[in-house]
């Protein structure tokens, strides 16, 4: 693919087909039509098989942004691109995109994200169809690689057939297919160093225990070493089939080290520290995939610390350097009770999802303002999804609220007040609260 492609949705193809006759009349019309059209192109189930009825809980990391401190046990139903994450860090437009690209050719995301059984729903991927034809809805992020380690289709990657690290979720050539044909932006959402499965498969590419053995996060799933070149290598050649493929975008989650192996992860043999593992993953990245923009998941708390966050690797000022777009997991119920974010202070943060993102996305701005030449782009992952697991186990006392049309449009008008423009919606089942979205 040449660039980015623009997409115009039901008003705009009217624009564009007005614009096409008037270039006509002129005698413009090869040269001028190319110019709005670009690339045509872009992206891609079994319904059935998804043994959860619905999605496979795909990030159950919830708390691990320095979430509440009550029932961690439950957390599994609501969690963002590694969030447990929410999934997008940094990201650089360079000239790699395309010296022809021009900035306002790029489409201003209003996504929803989408599992690979999601996908794989014939009866599903029709109603996705139809909403973003009805409402704002203009992208979807759907998964390339989930965090259960497996490509949801019959991928040609040699490491993947040789190891088996594929799984039939859905038809990639009939998703992307669907979505483009009805001008839909599709990104490929692909976990990165959280992979049970070619953790096992390549140990010697694993993160290490001090003791001896593979580390092994509170959920007990291995991790590939971000440190090492061969899970870049592993990670790059199923993007690049996937920018092959079609997907429109290529965005990265769980591109961090885990927490808690400050102590007990077995990193010897490097002088590196381990921002610069991710920042040079992402470089080099971005170097390798030059036809799509390139996105990262971020940790939303981020953007208050100046610091390493958990000691995973991601510092808002250098994540972003290299690649197009950050996505962070501004998720109200991922912030820790009393957490302060931009001077202001939160008892119960999943009570205000308006003020909590708001003043995540103004403490991320002042900061980056700060930041000379710094590339990507600001697109946040927001939550549609009522995090119940934050409770009292003893007394029961609820620390969330329902979430629902009024929470889900608080944080997207808060996004605009922020002075940003694109955000994407995550709930892991994939069950959206679609009043909230404006009609076209």
């Amino acid at each position: 693919m040449g660039g980015i492609i623009m997409k115009f949705r039901k008003p705009a193809r009217l624009v564009s087909m007005l614009l096409v006759l008037m270039i006509l009349v002129t005698g413009c019309a090869a040269q001028k039509l190319q110019q709005y059209t670009g690339d045509a192109g872009n992206t891609a189930g079994t319904e059935g098989n998804d043994p959860a009825g619905e999605t496979e809980n795909s990030d159950a990391e919830a708390s691990e942004q320095g979430s509440v401190t009550v029932d961690p046990g439950e957390q599994a139903e609501g969690n963002g691109p590694n969030q447990g994450e929410a999934e997008v860090s940094g990201n650089a437009e360079g000239s790699q995109n395309g010296p022809e690209e021009k900035e306002e050719e790029r489409i201003k995301v209003k996504g929803l994200y989408l599992t690979g059984w999601t996908a794989g729903s014939s009866q599903k991927l029709e109603h996705y169809v139809e909403l973003a034809n009805t409402t704002e809805i203009n992208a979807y992020v759907v998964d390339i690689k989930d965090d259960d380690g497996y490509v949801g289709y019959e991928s040609q990657v040699p490491e993947v057939r040789e190891n088996g690290t594929w799984k039939k979720k859905y038809d990639v050539e009939k998703v992307l297919k669907e979505f483009h044909d009805n001008g839909i932006y599709v990104i490929g959402r692909l976990v990165v160093f959280k992979d049970p499965v070619y953790s096992l498969k390549r140990p010697d590419l694993a993160i290490k225990h001090v003791n001896g053995g593979l580390w092994k996060d509170k959920d007990g799933i291995t991790w590939l070493n971000p440190y090492n070149r061969g899970t870049w290598d592993y990670t790059i050649s199923i993007a690049k089939e996937a920018v092959a493929l079609g997907f429109d975008e290529i965005q990265f989650d769980y591109v961090r080290f885990p927490d808690g192996t400050k102590k007990t992860g077995d990193f010897s043999g490097t002088d590196k520290e381990k921002y610069e593992a991710i920042n040079e993953f992402l470089a080099y990245a971005k170097q390798q995939i030059t036809e799509v923009p390139i996105s990262a998941d971020v940790f939303g708390i981020i953007l208050e610390s100046p610091n390493d966050t958990e000691n995973i690797g991601q510092y808002l000022e250098l994540v972003g350097k290299d690649i197009d777009y950050i996505s962070p997991m501004v998720y109200p119920s991922h912030y820790a009770l009393g957490q302060i974010v931009n001077k202001v202070k939160f008892d119960v943060p999943d009570l205000k999802p308006y003020e909590v993102v708001y003043n995540s996305l103004v403490k991320c701005r002042n900061r980056l303002d700060q930041v000379e030449g710094y590339k990507a782009k600001v697109r946040p992952y927001l939550q549609d999804f009522t995090a119940t697991w934050l409770k009292d186990k003893k007394t029961g006392k609820k620390y969330y609220q329902e979430y629902g049309p009024e929470q889900v449009r608080q944080q997207i008008q808060a996004v605009y007040d922020a002075g940003y423009e694109e955000w994407i919606l995550w709930d892991a089942r994939n069950t959206y609260d679609e009043e909230a979205l404006l009609k076209d």
